[in-house]
């Protein structure tokens, strides 16, 4: 028998939110790219999905899979329920893909080295998955684009540079160009190819352009950018250059420049940065985005609109990696390159009005803006791509958007690459479900551990080792949708940042300070720990185990702590040395006596990996832990909320055989990460039942590395 939850709404209506809905775009499906392997085939191999693109009809997707030398093709007849259609060998590496009625337009790159660019357009039948055509290109495509009445086929040949040659800069030959085929109900013929040169226009390494990107417009026109030559291009449909200008720099303030790892720090500078652009795409025939993602010497950190004359209209600045700072997204590892990376770019117009997509590789989002009017982009939405997008494509009239994300974790026993798609409801925004937008200063977040409930709906939270050099205490708003980040305290030692925490856990100790569980790590001196931490954030005392716990510890140690009058109780996530097989200890320690006990929690059997506890609270005449497994997407089996009986809650002395409590579950959290539509996250962490017995529930994104970035904070309903 489970023990009984009142739900307050559904998942997906997100509280009071349901009220005021508008249009949004929410996620509704997932695809793993493994499931276009064929039957038998390794699915231990890399697999990925990169560029992707739609038939006309928007009923089919294909997308590029350059580890498996392939095109994926997926069946969105019902785009809730996405079906694979296989795979398509290609002789080479596929760069990109085009798509105009049901003819697909693939770049082949099949170079033996730089100094020896190669490839081919390979032309193939959707419907039958035949290849009909091959055309030479005279050296390495990247980017390929097909004009909307399906007249032309432009490609970008950037005969990349050997980043290990010399000191890996542009001046490298052969020299990139571009390459026009005209197309007739479908078909090329391959010695129509137009070479168009672009050797003697960018400031930079005029001698060796690298095309990037290319798009078309309604006037066959292609947009053209030469990311290391920071430069852009537009060709006329006939191949002439009609006009090209630098795509020059952008004074940033306010970022992170400095790769520690440890530390949000949004205070630092970079004047005149390249913008370095990726991706481009046509608003209109006059208007272009760019993705300035930058490479050889810059990457602003943003998007920019241009006007095809080389006028700036709109420029993005530090604000949409701000605004992925505010959602938790930011990936710290990256401060010291290019930040959030903005690599993808993609516009439609959904329901009569435009938008620009700007997809943050390194930051696994995605942008929403309406740019009804170009010069002043408002951004509408962030979306939770998955890791590492490199593709997206739209489908207004089935009001979808899809995104290819390439990362596949398989190596590290990981989420494998995805594809995801997002529908334009009329509903409320379910992403994000937490953020720090509002607060009186910009606030950046990441990797949330444990939990606990202060006065009304405020929550207390703390993130984990992730950020070690700026161990934090964020306070949680969590009446509002989404719930709010209003405040962050750092956790001090003698004035200074507090190292060697690994904080699991927190609780409050009822005088307005709190006390906190430090996971250990004894072969990096993190020693297991709780401590005692006052208002301002002070570490005021510090409570290490006793002989009788250092003496069977293991690495995996506190994950959460809770307090019932003197006693705190901290739920240890592993098994120890002296536990019997699927059973963790709960230890109590008395604040008034100093006296040590605890016991036994029966988990459950993992079926791959292992199985654990990620926190404790106390609430009423109950106990209750999150037990989780660390699996993750189509592997997880153990996602629960359980409950134990306060009564059985009698600890032992250590040393000693230890009671067993009993348990009864409260609630699967599997099916509510699912309803979030992506893949289901390993780290459910964070548990907090408020003075009213709401249960809020909340993920840990590991610091967005390795990770798509993604926390879940919701309320699963009020306690019986």
């Amino acid at each position: 028998m489970k023990y009984g939850l009142i739900p307050l709404c559904s998942t997906l209506a997100l509280l009071a939110g349901m009220a005021h809905a508008d249009m949004n775009f929410n996620r509704i499906a997932s695809f793993e790219t493994t499931l276009n392997m064929a039957e038998g085939e390794d699915t231990n191999r890399e697999t990925s999905a990169e560029i992707i693109a739609a038939t006309d009809d928007g009923m089919t997707l294909v997308y590029t899979d350059s580890p498996l030398g392939v095109v994926g093709l997926i069946d969105i007849t019902d785009p809730r329920a996405p079906k694979a259609l296989g795979n398509v060998a290609l002789d080479g590496e596929p760069t990109a893909v085009a798509i105009h009625g049901k003819t697909a337009f693939i770049g082949v790159n099949t170079s033996e080295s730089y100094t020896a660019p190669s490839g081919h357009l390979a032309v193939m039948n959707i419907a039958t998955k035949e290849i009909t055509a091959k055309c030479d290109l005279g050296g390495q495509p990247d980017s390929v684009a097909a004009a909307k009445d399906g007249s032309l086929v432009s490609i970008a040949i950037e005969n990349e540079r050997d980043e290990d040659l010399g000191d890996g800069r542009t001046g490298q030959m052969p020299a990139g160009h571009l390459v026009q085929f005209d197309v007739t109900n479908g078909a090329i013929a391959c010695d129509g190819r137009r070479d168009v040169v672009l050797t003697g226009l960018a400031e930079v390494s005029p001698e060796d352009p690298e095309p990037e990107f290319v798009d078309i417009n309604g006037l066959g026109e292609t947009v053209i950018t030469l990311q290391e030559n920071n430069h852009m291009v537009v060709v006329s449909r006939s191949g002439e250059i009609v006009s090209h200008f630098s795509a020059g720099a952008v004074d940033l303030t306010d970022i992170d420049v400095e790769d520690e790892r440890a530390a949000l720090t949004f205070t630092e500078s970079q004047m005149g940065r390249k913008r370095e652009p990726d991706a481009v795409k046509w608003i209109d025939d006059t208007h272009f985005a760019i993705a300035n993602e930058g490479d050889m010497d810059g990457g602003s950190r943003g998007w920019t609109i241009f006007n095809k004359d080389g006028t700036v209209v709109y420029e993005a600045g530090n604000t949409f990696e701000h605004a992925v700072v505010q959602i938790g997204h930011y990936p710290d590892k990256r401060s010291d390159s290019k930040g959030v990376e903005p690599e993808s770019i993609e516009t439609a117009t959904f329901n009569g009005t435009p938008m620009v997509f700007v997809g943050a590789e390194r930051a696994s989002t995605v942008g929403v803006y309406d740019v009804s009017t170009p010069s002043a982009p408002v951004l509408k939405q962030l979306l939770p791509s998955g890791i590492g997008p490199e593709g997206y494509v739209s489908i207004p009239d089935r009001n979808l958007l899809v995104s290819a994300n390439e990362v596949d974790l398989i190596e590290d026993g990981g989420v494998r690459a995805h594809v995801m798609i997002f529908e334009y409801q009329n509903a409320p925004a379910m992403y994000p479900t937490l953020t720090s937008a509002g607060a009186d200063e910009l606030i950046g977040w990441g990797a949330i551990s444990g939990m606990v409930a202060g006065e009304g709906k405020a929550i207390y939270a703390v993130n984990d080792s992730f950020y070690g050099f700026q161990p934090t205490i964020f306070t949680i708003d969590a009446s509002q949708t989404p719930a709010r980040i209003t405040d962050a305290m750092t956790v001090t030692r003698k004035g200074r940042p507090a190292q060697k925490l690994d904080m699991e856990g927190i609780t409050t100790d009822g005088k307005g300070g709190f006390w906190i569980a430090s996971e250990g790590r004894t072969d990096r001196l993190v020693p297991h720990a709780i401590y005692h931490v006052n208002a301002k954030g002070e570490i005021k005392d510090e409570i290490a185990l006793p002989a009788e716990l250092l003496a069977v510890e293991k690495r995996f140690g506190f994950e959460g702590i809770t307090r019932v009058g003197d006693t705190l109780w901290m739920a240890v996530q592993r098994e120890w040395k002296d536990d019997p097989k699927n059973h963790v200890k709960l230890v109590s320690y008395n604040i008034e006596t100093g006296d040590w006990g605890a016991v036994h929690y029966p988990k459950a059997e993992p079926a791959q990996g292992w199985v654990g506890l990620s926190e404790i609270v106390a609430h009423g005449d109950n106990f209750y832990v999150i037990e989780r497994d660390n699996q993750i997407g189509s592997n997880v089996v153990t996602k629960k909320v359980y409950s134990i009986p306060a009564a059985d809650m009698k600890p032992a002395k250590l040393g000693g055989t230890l009671p067993v409590v009993s348990k009864t579950e409260v609630r699967d959290l599997i099916p509510d990460l699912k309803s979030y539509g992506g893949y289901v996250v390993d780290k459910v962490e964070g548990l907090a039942v408020t003075s009213d017995g709401e249960m809020f529930v909340s993920t840990d994104n590991d610091g967005v590395d390795d990770s798509s970035g993604e926390t879940f904070f919701w309320s699963i309903g009020v306690v019986k």
